[in-house]
C-alpha cells in the first residue's frame, strides 16, 4: 500500500468521525490562522499529495489529540 494514499484514508476517517466536510473543514482551519479554499483542500487530501504540516494542520483544526497509526492497512 502507498504512503500517500494511507495518509489521505486517515485524514478523510478522521473527517468522517466529526462530520466534517471540506466546506467546514476550510472554515476551522481559517479559525486557525490557516488560510485555505475548500477547493484546495480537497484537491491535497483527494490526491493525497500533502505534506505532513498540512496534516497536522488539518488535525489541529478539527481537534483530534490523538491520533493511532498502528492499525493504517
Amino acid at each position: 500500500m502507498e504512503w500517500n494514499s494511507k495518509a489521505k484514508r486517515l485524514i478523510k476517517s478522521e473527517l468522517a468521525k466529526r462530520e466534517i466536510d471540506y466546506v467546514k473543514l476550510a472554515k476551522l482551519m481559517n479559525d486557525i490562522g490557516v488560510e485555505e479554499k475548500q477547493v484546495n483542500i480537497a484537491n491535497k487530501i483527494n490526491r493525497g499529495t500533502f505534506s505532513f504540516g498540512f496534516a497536522l494542520q488539518v488535525f489541529k483544526a478539527i481537534g483530534v489529540e490523538n491520533l493511532n497509526i498502528k492499525d493504517i492497512t
